[in-house]
């Protein structure tokens, strides 16, 4: 009998409402999977963009690095939504006041 398979490590899902785009992302943001966080963000033209983060169990510095570029590319546009741990490694990397970081 199958006990069911284990949730993933990771996910990125983009939503499209109007002019925003949401993207909710869970699990690990890593070197293996921060580019699809990246592109995932990107995917669609949005005047808005809201990066929801708040599933996020693991996050490092290429995670940072994605972040950090899509916050270039989307000056005035994002808002992040960090889960706990997102939030005190962006408090620790000095990125804890950025406009575009919301509360945890």
């Amino acid at each position: 009998m199958d006990q069911g398979a284990a949730p993933p490590v990771f996910s990125a899902t983009a939503e499209l409402d109007g002019h925003h785009l949401r993207v909710v992302v869970a699990g690990e943001v890593d070197m293996a999977t921060a580019d699809t966080m990246f592109q995932t963000a990107l995917r669609e033209p949005a005047e808005r963009v809201t990066l929801d983060l708040r599933a996020v169990t693991f996050f490092d510095s290429a995670a940072i690095h994605a972040l950090v570029q899509l916050a270039r590319r989307l000056p005035g546009t994002l808002t992040v939504l960090p889960s706990r741990q997102v939030r005190r490694v962006l408090d620790v990397s000095g990125l804890g006041e950025q406009p575009w970081l919301r509360p945890a």
